[in-house]
C-alpha cells in the first residue's frame, strides 16, 4: 500500500516515543475500512541475449509505459525512478527489478486484475523493446557482477549497510524477487493477533510458493534460496522477531525494537544523509553530532520503517514478506491466501489455536529448514504438507464467508499443497528432465506473457 512520499519537513515540536506509537495507531481501521494491497517485484531481461536489462532500458519502459497508459513519472536528479498513478506506483529495486505497488482494494478481483492489467501494460511495451519480464524468486543464470545497477540515492546506503552487515546482503538487494501482501488491522488486539498468525506461519507460506532453485545457471540447493539469503542478511533487522509472541508485545514493544536498529540515511531537501550508524533512539536524543541540526519528523520514522526487513513487517498495516515471486496465478493466490485467514475471524482464531503451543525453537526451525526442504519439512513428526493442507481449508472457508466469490483464486496452490511438491521442485524436475539441464528455459517457461 503506497504510504506519502518523503520531503524536507520541519518538525513543528520534537517527536516523542508516543508520537511513534500514535503512528502504529492510527493504522487503525473499523472491519468495513479493511483493504488488500499486494506489491510484486520482477526481473527484466534482453530477449535475445537473456541478460540483466540494462538501466537504459529501463529507462525507456518507464517512459513507454508512462506515455502510452498515463501514468506521471518520478524523478530524482533529472532520472526516472518510478511511476505513479493514483494509489498505485512503479518503482525500482536496487538491481533493476521491475515492482508494482498495489492500490488499497476491497476484493480479491480487483487486486488481481490490477496485477493482470499491470503485467499487460509492462508486457506490451516490453516486446517494443525486445526485452521480457521473469516471475522468479532469485536471478536464475546471471552473476551478481552482470546486474544491473539502479542509480537511486537510497540505495547506495543499503548496499552498503548490507555489504558490511553479511556476505549474503547484495545478493539479497540485487538478486531476489518477491510477492507480498499488506493488511489492515482494527486495533491494536488485533495486529497482536493477526501479527502472531502470520509470522508463526510464514514459513509455511514461503515453503507453498517457494520457486527459486536456480543460482548462476544451476540448482543451488534450496527451494527458496532468497529466503534463506535472509536468514544471514542482517540478522538485527531481519527474522522471525520473537518477541511478537511475548505478553508484552504491541505498539509500543515494536516501536523499541526499531528505535534500537541502526538508520541507513536520512532525506533532506531531496539529498540522503549518512547516518554513520546511529540509531533512531539515538537521532531523537540528540546524542550525534553531525546530525545535531536535524530534527526527526515522523517522515523520517516512516523511511526507517522500511529499511527493517523482518518475516513480517509493522507499518501502518502488516506486510506478509515470506513468499518468493512467480507467475500471475501465484501472484493472486498469496493475497487470497492471507485475507482467508487474517481477515476472518473464526479462520484466524482457529490459526491462533493451531499455533499457540508452537516454540520459538520450532518456529526458528521452520525459518531455516523450509528453504531447503519446502512442504516436505518434518514438523511434529509429520510433513508440513499437512499443516498447509490445514491452512488451506480455512483460507477457504475464510473466504468463503467474506462472500466475494473469491476461493477460486486459492485454486494455483491447491495441487501444491495436496502433493506437497513445491513450484521449485517443479522447475527442478523439468531442469533434470526436458530441458536438458539447460537453465535458459526458465526465461521461456516462466516469462510473463
Amino acid at each position: 500500500m503506497p504510504t506519502s512520499s518523503a520531503s524536507s519537513v520541519v518538525a513543528t515540536k520534537p517527536l516523542t516515543k508516543e508520537d511513534l506509537i500514535a503512528y502504529f495507531a492510527s493504522g487503525c481501521k473499523p472491519k468495513e475500512m479493511w483493504r488488500i494491497g499486494t506489491e510484486h517485484e520482477k526481473f527484466g531481461f534482453e530477449v535475445k541475449t537473456l541478460r540483466p536489462i540494462k538501466y537504459e532500458q529501463i529507462t525507456a519502459l518507464l517512459n513507454g509505459i508512462a506515455e502510452r497508459y498515463g501514468w506521471d513519472k518520478v524523478m530524482e536528479k533529472e532520472r526516472i525512478i518510478g511511476l505513479k498513478q493514483g494509489m498505485r506506483s512503479i518503482s525500482l529495486e536496487p538491481g533493476g527489478q521491475l515492482e508494482l505497488s498495489g492500490a488499497p482494494l476491497e476484493t480479491l478481483h480487483q487486486t488481481c486484475d490490477e496485477i493482470r492489467s499491470h503485467l499487460h501494460e509492462v508486457k506490451t511495451v516490453a516486446e517494443e523493446l525486445e526485452i521480457g519480464f521473469l516471475g522468479i524468486g532469485y536471478e536464475p543464470k546471471s552473476s551478481l557482477e552482470d546486474v544491473t545497477i539502479v542509480p537511486k540515492g537510497r540505495f547506495h546506503f543499503i548496499t552498503d549497510h548490507l555489504t558490511r552487515a553479511s556476505t549474503t546482503g547484495p545478493d539479497v538487494f540485487f538478486r531476489t524477487c518477491t510477492v507480498q501482501v499488506n493488511l489492515d488491522y482494527s486495533s491494536e488486539t488485533d495486529m497482536i493477533r493477526k501479527f502472531r498468525a502470520s509470522l508463526a506461519l510464514q514459513p509455511v507460506a514461503t515453503a507453498i510458493f517457494a520457486n527459486s532453485p536456480f543460482s548462476n545457471g544451476k540448482p543451488n540447493g534450496f527451494l527458496s534460496v532468497r529466503s534463506h539469503m535472509y536468514i544471514d542478511s542482517d540478522k538485527k533487522r531481519t527474522g522471525m522477531i520473537p518477541f511478537v509472541f511475548d505478553d508484552s508485545f504491541g505498539f509500543e514493544r515494536y516501536v523499541e525494537y526499531a528505535l534500537d536498529l541502526p538508520m541507513l540515511f536520512l532525506i533532506r531537501n531531496e539529498s540522503y544523509l549518512d547516518c554513520k550508524g546511529m540509531t533512531f533512539r539515538d537521532f531523537m536524543s540528540g546524542k550525534i553530532s553531525h546530525l545535531s541540526d536535524e530534527q526527526p519528523t515522523i517522515n523520517d520514522w516512516e523511511i526507517h520503517l522500511g529499511t527493517i526487513y523482518p518475516e513480517v513487517r509493522l507499518k501502518r498495516y502488516l506486510e506478509m514478506r515470506g513468499a518468493d515471486g512467480g507467475p500471475l496465478g501465484m501472484l493472486c493466490a498469496l493475497p487470497a491466501f492471507w485475507v482467508g485467514l487474517l481477515y476472518d475471524e473464526d479462520s484466524l482464531q482457529a490459526v491462533l489455536d493451531m499455533i499457540y503451543d508452537w516454540t520459538p525453537e520450532e518456529r526458528e526451525m521452520l525459518r531455516t529448514q523450509v528453504p531447503i526442504t519446502g512442504l516436505k519439512t518434518m514438523f511434529r513428526d509429520i510433513p508440513l504438507r499437512h499443516v498447509a493442507e490445514d491452512l488451506l481449508k480455512l483460507a477457504k472457508d475464510g473466504l468463503e464467508r467474506r462472500g466475494y466469490n473469491e476461493t477460486g483464486f486459492l485454486n494455483a496452490v491447491t495441487e501444491v499443497v495436496k502433493t506437497g511438491v513445491t513450484p521449485a521442485e517443479k522447475l527442478l524436475k523439468l531442469y533434470n528432465g526436458e530441458w536438458g539441464q539447460n537453465i535458459d528455459h526458465v526465461f521461456q517457461g516462466l516469462r510473463y506473457s
